[in-house]
């Protein structure tokens, strides 16, 4: 199998050779897989990162799997390029303006909505509660909890 992805940084050498990845931009990507996964962060620069255009590129075999952020798929332009065979599928585990879906997506036979419970695995909810667990034992203890995002609350 074939694995294409694209990131704003790309993965060393090594690791891309280890999981036989090869980096492509967005264009390819979309243009060439047979599966697309979307796995970035909501920020400006990703809502809407799937849209018309980019429903355009890919291959009507395709499937879009989004177990990122809602608004990272516009959920209108997903719905256009179903009907009319632009791609083959869809798996949605978010949802643009969770917890409500686009309406037409519930009737679709070629998609799949799950209800934002992609992460939920036994060791996947284990290893948040742990890390959890964690990061409040060091807090409570004085110390810097292992996962702190914003340090800047400890100069305060």
């Amino acid at each position: 199998m074939q694995i294409l992805y694209t990131d704003l940084v790309r993965a060393t050498q090594s690791v891309e050779k280890e999981l036989g990845a090869s980096f492509v931009d967005k264009e390819t990507l979309l243009a060439q897989s047979d599966f697309v996964t979307l796995h970035v962060p909501l920020g400006p620069q990703t809502t809407h990162y799937i849209s018309k255009p980019e429903l355009a590129l890919m291959k009507p075999t395709a499937i879009l799997i989004n177990a990122s952020r809602g608004p990272v798929v516009d959920e209108k332009a997903l719905v256009q390029a179903l009907k009319e065979g632009k791609i083959a599928g869809a798996g949605l585990d978010v949802y643009e303006r969770e917890p409500e879906v686009e309406p037409a997506l519930l009737s679709m036979k070629n998609v799949i909505l799950a209800p934002h419970v992609a992460s939920a695995s036994y060791e996947t909810r284990l290893r948040m509660a742990m890390m959890a667990a964690e990061n409040l034992i060091a807090g409570l203890n004085g110390k810097q909890p292992p996962n702190l995002v914003n340090e800047e609350v400890l100069s305060s």
